[in-house]
């Protein structure tokens, strides 16, 4: 039951309500400051990081070590509202809340939409702040937008592959035997050709349809999957791109199919790169989140992967159908990669998302670590 008292406060002073050794229930409040999902971010007399929860280290997409002291004003250089709403609860000594803070990252590059409490504890003049990231719930609400659209073109491809696919053996065979009788052999050009578009359409639907071979699950080391990405994509470049790896050398194996993970990572770097005509620089950054919701089913622990090049961007008409199957931005294009990876990727009870502005576009996958028990 919840103590009343409690009802209307701010975490800052919950927690001081919580005695430093344990409270009546055996929880300390280090353990408490430790789980709750509201990013905690505590600052001392000089404006320094001292402590920051697991909530932050999922919201900055970093670690809580690489963050202490560090100076608040370097953290979130830039982010003007935000600071100077932590300048007034520091100086006026009282809570500040604000809504709808834009906080820009830049190690992340880009910026969150978060609500903000500052709380000052007078005693030792440090500060805590609380982060709600308020977008991660449009985040969330356009996942489930991405699994209802591959659900949907699930059922449609099935239904399109069954339609074509019997007419395009009758075809076939049909011409195979008028090659037969034909009189003179220079017409056997017309029904080479017959048969060569109809073993091409064959192709381009089983293509669509994905894989047909049962995953083959084993303990994967993520990174593995992406240098060897890199070494293809880099073979056909002519050094003409740069590839920057920023990896979390701590990350743990996933159980996933391997050859099914290079050719995701590689159908998203290949469209990179020839979203930049074959020059410009793609970044490949991984790190752990932590409870994460893909879909309705919540993870525990997540592989993240992000992509990202600075190439001119996705036109906003296409950035909601790129994952449709035979939609493309290139006249050469089949529109079949992004679409086979993001099928790839959901088999592993996965994600990926886009985001894309002109100068950056990030394809972020997100890979249950427990994929093992994903059916």
């Amino acid at each position: 039951m919840v103590d009343a008292s409690f009802i209307g406060l701010t975490i800052a002073e919950k927690l001081n309500m919580v005695p430093n050794e344990k409270c009546n229930n055996s929880i300390s409040k280090d353990l408490l400051y430790a789980n709750m999902s509201t990013a905690l971010l505590l600052l001392d007399a000089n404006m320094k990081v001292v402590e920051a929860n697991q909530a932050t280290e999922n919201l900055l997409n970093t670690s809580a070590r690489r963050i202490k002291g560090l100076d608040v004003h370097q953290l979130f250089a830039g982010s003007e509202a935000f600071l100077s709403a932590l300048k007034q609860s520091k100086n006026n000594k009282f809570n500040v809340t604000k809504s709808e803070l834009d906080l820009l990252v830049p190690h992340l590059l880009r910026v969150i939409k978060v609500d903000c409490i500052f709380s000052p504890i007078i005693e030792n003049e440090q500060i805590l702040i609380e982060m709600t990231q308020i977008d991660e719930k449009l985040r969330a609400a356009k996942e489930e937008h991405i699994i209802e659209q591959q659900d949907v073109l699930k059922i449609l491809v099935r239904g399109f592959a069954h339609e074509v696919k019997n007419p395009l053996g009758g075809i076939r065979g049909a011409a195979q035997l008028l090659e037969r009788e034909l009189p003179f052999d220079d017409l056997k050009e017309y029904t080479d050709v017959i048969i060569g578009e109809t073993d091409r359409l064959q192709k381009l639907v089983d293509d669509m349809l994905g894989p047909n071979r049962p995953m083959s699950k084993e303990p994967v080391n993520i990174h593995k999957v992406i240098e060897r990405v890199r070494q293809l994509v880099l073979a056909e470049s002519d050094g003409k791109l740069i590839f920057r790896r920023d990896y979390d050398p701590s990350l743990p194996e996933i159980f996933a199919d391997s050859d099914q993970l290079i050719q995701s990572v590689l159908n998203i770097v290949r469209n990179a790169k020839q979203a930049m005509n074959g020059e410009g620089e793609i970044v490949v950054r991984t790190r752990s989140r932590h409870h994460v919701m893909i879909g309705q089913r919540h993870h525990r622990l997540v592989v993240g992967v992000e992509i990202i090049d600075n190439g001119p961007g996705i036109a906003p008409d296409l950035l909601d159908k790129i994952f449709y199957p035979m939609i493309t931005g290139r006249a050469e294009g089949t529109g079949l990669g992004l679409s086979i990876a993001q099928t790839l990727i959901g088999q592993h009870g996965g994600i990926i998302e886009c985001n894309s502005k002109p100068g950056e576009t990030n394809f972020t996958l997100l890979i249950p670590i427990n994929a093992k028990e994903t059916v």
